[in-house]
C-alpha cells in the first residue's frame, strides 16, 4: 500500500543509514588514532581494566627506576671496596717487604712514605669526624660518597628501596662501617695527627691481614644486595612488558580487522543512500495516481 503523508520506508532506510554512518565514523576514528577506545562509551569495562593496568605499569616503571638508582649507588660502593681492596693489598706488600733484613733504613724510610700515603688514601675515601676517626682534621667530604651521601659513615641512614609496585615491595640497603674493626684501625690518628699503626709497628702484618678479611666480606654483602636488585630489576622489565601487552590487547585497534569493518561500513553506506534514494521514489506513484 503506498501513502503520500509518512514514507515508512524512508525513515527505516533513514534510521538504517544513521546507524551505518555512525559506525562508519567510529571504525574511521579507531584507525586515525590506533585506540579501539576513543570514548568511555565505546568499551567502558575495558577502559577501566585498562586504566587500573596502566596505572600498575607506571608505578613499576618509577620502582624499576628506584632499583636501577640502587643499582648504581652498589656499584659504586663496589667501585670504592675494588680501589680500597688494592691499597690494602699494597699496604701488605710494602708490611712484608720492609721485613726484609737486608733492607737499610733507608729503604724502610721510603716504603715508611708510601705506606703512610695510602693509610691517607683510605682514610680520605672513608672520611669520619675527629672524634670518629681520631686526628687533628675531620674528613668532611669523604671521596667514597654517592650523590652527597657517605658510604662508609656508620651514621649513614639504611635506604629502603622499593622493588615492586605494592605497598611492602622493598628491600633495605645498610651502611657499610669502615671507622670501625681492623680498617678503622689503620686510619685512626692520635691527637697530634699521627696513625696509630706505622709499617714497622709489630704486628702491623697481621692487622692488614684482618682489615683484608673486613673488606672482603663487606664486599660479599654488597655483591648480594646487587644480584638481588638485578633479579628485581629483571623481574620489574618482566612485569613491564606483560601490562603493556595486556593493555595494548584491551586499547589498541586490530588494523586488518578494523579495515575490513571500513570496507563493510562504506559499501552498506553505498546502498543504503541508494535505497533511501528508491525509497523517496514510493511517493511518486500516489501523485501519478492522483494524476490519473
Amino acid at each position: 500500500m503506498s501513502v503520500s503523508n509518512i514514507n515508512l520506508q524512508t525513515l527505516a532506510s533513514a534510521r538504517q543509514l544513521g546507524q551505518t554512518q555512525t559506525m562508519l565514523t567510529r571504525s574511521l576514528n579507531r584507525l586515525s588514532s590506533g585506540s579501539k577506545i576513543n570514548a568511555a562509551s565505546d568499551d567502558p569495562a575495558g577502559l577501566a581494566v585498562s586504566a587500573r593496568l596502566d596505572a600498575q605499569n607506571q608505578r613499576a616503571q618509577a620502582a624499576a627506576t628506584n632499583v636501577q638508582n640502587a643499582i648504581s649507588f652498589v656499584q659504586t660502593t663496589d667501585g670504592f671496596m675494588g680501589s680500597m681492596a688494592q691499597v690494602l693489598n699494597r699496604m701488605s706488600e710494602l708490611a712484608t717487604a720492609a721485613q726484609d733484613a737486608t733492607k737499610n733504613p733507608s729503604d724502610v724510610s721510603q716504603y715508611e712514605q708510601e705506606f703512610k700515603a695510602l693509610q691517607d688514601q683510605l682514610r680520605t675515601t672513608i672520611g669520619g669526624t675527629t672524634a670518629e676517626i681520631g686526628g687533628t682534621t675531620p674528613v668532611d667530604s669523604p671521596l667514597g660518597s654517592f650523590n652527597g651521601t657517605a658510604l662508609f659513615n656508620p651514621s649513614t641512614a639504611t635506604l629502603t628501596v622499593t622493588i615492586g609496585h605494592s605497598d611492602g615491595d622493598t628491600m633495605q640497603i645498610g651502611g657499610t662501617d669502615f671507622q670501625q674493626g681492623a680498617i678503622g684501625t689503620l686510619i685512626h690518628q692520635d691527637a697530634d695527627g699521627a696513625y696509630d699503626v706505622a709499617l714497622t709497628d709489630p704486628g702491623v702484618l697481621d692487622g692488614i691481614t684482618a682489615a683484608i678479611g673486613q673488606l672482603a666480606t663487606a664486599r660479599a654483602n654488597v655483591g648480594g644486595l646487587g644480584s638481588r636488585l638485578d633479579v628485581a630489576a629483571a623481574q620489574l622489565q618482566v612485569e613491564s612488558e606483560n601490562l603493556a601487552s595486556a593493555i595494548s590487547t584491551i586499547r589498541d585497534v586490530d588494523v586488518a580487522t578494523e579495515s575490513t569493518k571500513l570496507s563493510k561500513y562504506n559499501i552498506l553506506m553505498q546502498s543504503g543512500s541508494a535505497m533511501l534514494a528508491q525509497a523517496n521514489q514510493s511517493p511518486q506513484s500516489v501523485l501519478k495516481l492522483l494524476q490519473h
